[in-house]
C-alpha cells in the first residue's frame, strides 16, 4: 500500500511539482507521450508546446480547486461579455504567476535550450484588436489574482482579425491563421453545448392557466461550443476562465445530398454555420456582413446566459435567484442583446411573468460605455433586426413601451426628451439603439476615465444620466504590471524588485517608494542601461520587420493603437511633418533627436483609416531618406501590432 502511495505521490510531483528536477521530468514525458517526438527531431515549436503542456497541467490543478471551491461555497459569479479578449502569448504570464520563472529557465537550461527563444515560438490568440480586448484581458487576470470568481464569454475566432503586411505603403490583410497548430491553453467542451436560434417568426398564445405567452419558430438553428482556457491569477492558487464560444452545424453532413452527387448542398449547413465563428469584425459593408456582425453578437451572448443560468441552477435551482448568484458586466454594446436575450429566456423558457423578469434583469447586468462617438454606438435597422432576432425586437419593443411611459410620468409634456431617451431610434432610418437597450436594462454604467465618464453623463448619456443619477460611476481603465513590465521587460522589473521587492506587482501604488531613489546617481545609471537595453530591443524588432534602423538613444515617441480618425494618428503626422520642416528650413536647431513609432491596424473596409497607414509610410520614406535630418529625426511603421509586440513597445 505504501509503495503504491508513493508512486502516486511522485506521479504527482511530475504533473504538478516546480522543482527544476519536476519541471525537466515533465517536459520530457510531454514531449514524448503529448508530441510524440524524441529530441533529436524535435522542433522548436515541438519543445514549445512540451512546455505549454507541463505550465498547463500546473495551472489545472488550481483550477479544479478553484472550481470545487466555487461550487461549495455558491459564491456570486462576475460573467464578463466581450466581443474581444486580446489576451496575448500566455506561457510567459503563467509562468509568472506561478512563481516559476527561475526553475523553468533553468530546466530549460539544462536540457540544452533556451526560455527566450521558447516563449517567442507562442502563435498569439487572435481574439481582439485594441484597447476594448486588451482590457478584458487584464480585467479576467485582475479578477482571478483578487480571487473574485468569474467567467469571461466571448467568440472562439478561427481566424481572428487578420495579420498585416505593408505594401507599397499600403495595409494587407492576411488570414490569421492562429489555430494552425492547435491550441495547448485550451480545453474542448463538447458536452457544455447550446442551441441558438435565428429567424422565423413568432406566435402568441394563452397557457392553460389564460397567461399570455409567446412561441418563437425560428428557421434556423447552429450549435454554440464550448473552449475554456485557464486564466491564472498572480501569486494565487486561482484559475478563473475563459470561455470561447465556437459555431458549429446541428447537423455538419447531410448524406442524402451527398448521395445524389449534390457536395454541395451536402455541406452547405457547416459553411453557413461556421461562419459565425470565423472572423473578428467581419466587413459590415454590404448587408450580409451586418447581419453576420448580429448574429455574432447575439450568438456568444446567448451561449454565455444559457450557460450561466446552467451552472448557477446546479446550486440554486430557483430562477428567481438568479440575481443574487451572477452579475453580467456588458463590455460596451456588442453585448448589450444580453437584455433582451435574458428577458426572452427568463419569459419563454422559464415562464416567469414580466416584472419579476424584468426585475431579475435590471439587477443582473452592468454596462461600460467605451466612447462618446454617436457614430460608434451600435444601432441595428429595425428590418434587419426583425429578420435576424424577431422575438427579440417585439421584447424590446415592450421593454422601450414601459420604459418610456415612465418617462413621461416623470417629465409630463417632454416628448422631445422622451424622442431621445427612446429605446428606437425614429429620425431618418428606425433602429434599435443598443446602448440605450443597455442602459435602460443595467443597474450600473460606468465610463472608463474620470473626464469620459464625466462628458457620459453631461453629453451622450445625459437624459439617462438626469433620469437615474444613482446608476452612474466611474472605473479607470487600468493596465496590468504583470504583463506589461514583468513579462515585457524583466530587466526592469528585476532593477524595480530590488530597489523595492515585490509588492509592486500587485499594488502599484507600492511604486512610489522608487520617488527618493531618483537623487540616488548608481540608481538612476541602471535605470538608464535597462531603458536603453529596451529600446535596442525595439529597434531590433523594427530592423527585422521593416529594414529602418533606428537609433536607441534617440527618444522614442511610440503611437500603438487600431487606425482611426478620431485616435488622431494623422495629428501625430502633422507635427512629425512640421518638425522636419523646421529642421529643412534650420538645420541648426536645436532639437532632441526623436524616432516615432507608429503601429496598428485599420479595419478592413475603413478606407479613411487605411489611408492614413499609407500616409504614415509616405512621411517615414521622405524623412528618412533625407541626410539633411539624419540622426534627428526618424519615422517608422512597425506592422501586424498585437500584444506580443505591444511588449517590445
Amino acid at each position: 500500500m505504501n509503495c503504491r502511495n508513493n508512486r502516486d505521490e511522485a506521479k504527482d510531483e511530475i504533473r504538478t511539482g516546480t522543482s527544476v528536477a519536476a519541471i525537466k521530468r515533465a517536459f520530457l514525458d510531454n514531449l514524448h507521450y503529448i508530441q510524440a517526438r524524441f529530441p533529436a527531431v524535435a522542433t522548436p515549436h515541438d519543445y514549445y508546446n512540451a512546455l505549454a503542456f507541463t505550465i498547463r497541467d500546473r495551472l489545472l490543478r488550481r483550477w479544479l480547486g478553484t472550481a470545487q471551491s466555487y461550487y461549495e461555497q455558491a459564491s456570486r459569479t462576475v460573467c464578463y461579455l466581450s466581443a474581444e479578449f486580446m489576451i496575448g502569448p500566455q506561457l510567459g504570464m503563467n509562468i509568472l504567476n506561478l512563481g516559476i520563472g527561475e526553475q523553468v529557465d533553468e530546466a530549460m537550461s539544462e536540457l540544452g535550450l533556451k526560455l527566450e527563444e521558447l516563449l517567442e515560438q507562442e502563435e498569439e490568440p487572435g481574439l481582439g484588436n485594441g484597447g476594448l480586448g486588451r482590457l478584458a484581458a487584464c480585467f479576467l487576470e485582475s479578477l482571478a489574482t483578487q480571487q473574485f470568481a468569474a467567467i469571461g464569454h466571448g467568440i472562439r475566432y478561427e481566424f481572428g482579425i487578420f495579420d498585416q503586411a505593408i505594401r507599397d505603403g499600403w495595409q494587407v490583410e492576411l488570414t490569421d491563421k492562429w489555430l494552425r497548430y492547435g491550441n495547448p491553453w485550451e480545453i474542448a467542451r463538447p458536452e457544455i453545448a447550446f442551441p441558438i436560434a435565428f429567424g422565423g417568426s413568432t406566435h402568441a398564445y394563452r397557457d392553460d392557466s389564460g397567461r399570455y405567452r409567446v412561441e418563437w419558430k425560428p428557421d434556423r438553428m447552429v450549435l454554440g461550443v464550448a473552449y475554456d482556457t485557464p486564466i491564472l491569477g498572480y501569486g494565487v492558487n486561482t484559475v478563473n476562465l475563459l470561455r470561447l464560444w465556437q459555431a458549429q452545424a446541428i447537423e455538419s453532413f447531410d448524406f442524402e445530398a451527398f448521395n445524389v452527387g449534390d457536395y454541395y448542398r451536402a455541406v452547405s449547413e457547416k459553411i453557413v454555420s461556421e461562419n459565425i465563428t470565423k472572423v473578428l469584425y467581419p466587413n459590415d459593408e454590404p448587408i450580409q456582413g451586418k447581419v453576420l456582425r448580429l448574429q455574432q453578437e447575439y450568438f456568444f451572448v446567448s451561449c454565455a446566459l444559457q450557460d450561466a443560468i446552467r451552472i448557477v441552477r446546479q446550486r440554486t435551482p430557483d430562477i428567481t435567484q438568479l440575481q443574487e448568484k451572477l452579475v453580467v458586466q456588458l463590455n460596451d454594446t456588442h453585448p448589450a442583446i444580453a437584455v433582451a436575450e435574458l428577458m426572452r429566456l427568463l419569459l419563454d423558457e422559464y415562464l416567469l411573468e414580466w416584472d419579476t423578469a424584468w426585475k431579475i434583469t435590471r439587477n443582473t447586468f452592468a454596462y461600460t460605455n467605451h466612447t462618446l462617438l454617436p457614430e460608434a454606438l451600435e444601432s441595428w435597422p429595425l428590418e434587419l433586426f426583425q429578420r435576424v432576432l424577431p422575438r427579440h425586437l417585439e421584447i424590446i419593443f415592450e421593454i422601450n413601451h414601459r420604459f418610456l411611459e415612465n418617462v413621461r410620468h416623470r417629465y409630463p409634456g417632454d416628448e422631445e426628451r422622451v424622442r431621445r431617451l427612446s429605446l428606437i431610434d425614429e429620425n431618418g432610418r428606425h433602429a434599435v439603439r443598443m446602448a440605450h437597450l443597455a442602459s435602460v436594462g443595467s443597474f450600473h454604467i460606468n465610463g472608463v476615465s474620470e473626464l469620459h465618464s464625466r462628458l457620459l453623463r453631461s453629453s451622450v448619456l445625459r437624459d439617462f444620466y438626469e433620469l437615474e443619477p444613482d446608476k452612474f460611476g466611474n472605473v479607470t481603465n487600468g493596465v496590468n504590471p504583470r504583463r506589461f513590465m514583468a513579462v515585457a521587460n524583466p530587466p526592469l522589473a528585476r532593477l524595480i524588485v530590488e530597489a523595492i521587492g515585490q509588492d509592486w506587482l500587485s499594488d502599484l501604488e507600492e511604486l512610489r517608494r522608487l520617488e527618493p531613489l531618483a537623487e540616488n546617481p548608481s540608481f538612476r545609471r541602471d535605470w538608464r542601461s535597462v531603458k536603453r537595453e529596451a529600446r535596442q530591443s525595439l529597434a531590433a524588432l523594427a530592423f527585422a520587420r521593416t529594414g529602418v534602423s533606428l537609433d536607441p538613444d534617440t527618444l522614442f515617441d511610440v503611437q500603438a493603437k487600431r487606425f482611426h480618425e478620431y485616435k488622431r494618428q494623422h495629428l501625430n503626422l502633422l507635427h512629425i511633418v512640421a518638425l522636419y520642416l523646421r529642421l529643412r528650413e534650420m538645420p541648426n536647431a536645436e532639437i532632441v533627436p526623436r524616432t516615432f513609432v507608429f503601429a496598428g491596424k485599420a479595419a478592413p473596409s475603413y478606407y479613411l483609416a487605411k489611408l492614413i497607414i499609407r500616409l504614415v509610410n509616405g512621411v517615414a520614406d521622405v524623412v528618412n531618406a533625407d541626410p539633411a535630418v539624419h540622426g534627428r529625426l526618424r519615422v517608422v511603421f512597425v506592422p501586424d501590432f498585437n500584444v506580443k509586440t505591444a511588449q517590445h513597445i
